[in-house]
């Protein structure tokens, strides 16, 4: 029988997390520098291939769901076969759940295409409803390509489509009572995210970032929120809007961390497996991807990634030291 991906602390995982690309189109504050980050060598990259054949067998090992991320991943130019490629898998629980983190300026061209191809979700990342403070969070003047975008999820049929917003200080602490009416309107699932220590300038404090409870604050002026009972594995918070069905989510990753049910494993686009989006040290598949390409090999560096797991990501902890790569290369 195959061995469950169980690391020492009992957590089981199912979840694997995919950047396909370290490549993105904007340069949003809390995640890049103005001038962006070293990008990898395209040599180093996974070919469609072997990022497929990965996968394959972390789905015998016993993953059930996938999450395409980046970087931007809409900029993989392969993105749709991979799609199709991985949601055509079928594990132990049944058909491979794909889904996708975007900022969706590709998606006019892609979502037909991508939900033929199997995709079931999109989470797309919309910080503000002020065009002018998109340009000034993003550096870069694609607000009416997002929206455009979004709309086209939507018609595509990728039903809650979800929206990712970070609240940063002075940009757009003023607007989740704004964005939440809109989402409501829309139909949309807002879900608000604390920025993390993982900008790629390294300049994330604790003292000025916008907390979870912050957040609940300001919504609770407006809104009625009543928790959303099972929240299992899933990094959300969920909270009904004035007695439902409408929800609202808060992932407060640094103020109220949920390690002790994370199910997740990150791989990055150029083959390294992490356990933790805050690790520091990875695991490399690509070597033996490229080399004998024994299943077996590849299981038993899965497990010897998760023996490694801690306990939780220790941002709370005295000596936390941010991990040398952001964001954008890990994979969110």
């Amino acid at each position: 029988m195959t061995r469950p991906l169980m690391d020492t602390h009992g957590r089981l995982h199912r979840d694997l997390r995919i950047s396909l690309t370290d490549k993105c189109n904007l340069r949003c504050t809390y995640c890049m520098p103005a001038e962006g980050v070293p990008l990898l060598p395209k040599q180093e990259l996974l070919t469609t291939e072997e990022l497929l054949r990965v996968v394959g067998i972390a789905v015998d090992a016993g993953v059930e769901e996938v999450r395409l991320t980046g970087g931007e991943p809409l900029l993989r130019p392969d993105v749709v076969d991979i799609v199709a490629g991985i949601s055509a898998m079928e594990g132990g629980a049944g058909p491979v759940e794909v889904s996708m983190t975007t900022n969706a300026i590709r998606l006019p061209k892609l979502a037909e295409p991508l939900r033929r191809a199997g995709l079931s979700r999109v989470n797309i990342s919309l910080d503000t409803l002020d065009p002018d403070r998109f340009k000034q969070m993003s550096r870069r003047d694609r607000f009416e390509d997002t929206m455009a975008g979004i709309d086209a999820a939507d018609e595509a049929g990728f039903h809650p489509v979800k929206i990712n917003t970070v609240l940063m200080p002075g940009f757009n602490d003023d607007e989740p009572v704004e964005l939440l009416r809109w989402a409501l309107r829309r139909g949309f699932e807002l879900r608000f995210i604390e920025q993390m220590p993982l900008d790629g300038g390294h300049e994330w404090q604790r003292s000025t970032m916008i907390t979870g409870a912050q957040i609940l604050a300001k919504l609770r002026t407006e809104f009625t929120l009543t928790e959303v009972p099972g929240r299992g594995a899933a990094p959300a918070e969920l909270f009904h809007v004035d007695g439902g069905p409408a929800r609202v989510g808060v992932i407060a990753s640094v103020t109220m961390p949920f390690c002790g049910a994370c199910d997740r494993l990150r791989l990055t686009a150029d083959g390294q497996l992490r356990s933790c989006l805050f690790a520091r040290g990875e695991t490399d598949l690509r070597s033996p991807l490229r080399g004998n390409d024994d299943p077996d090999e590849i299981v038993d560096l899965i497990h010897s990634c998760l023996a490694g797991k801690r306990p939780g990501h220790g941002i709370n902890e005295p000596g936390f030291l941010q991990p040398p790569r952001p964001m954008s290369a890990i994979g969110g």
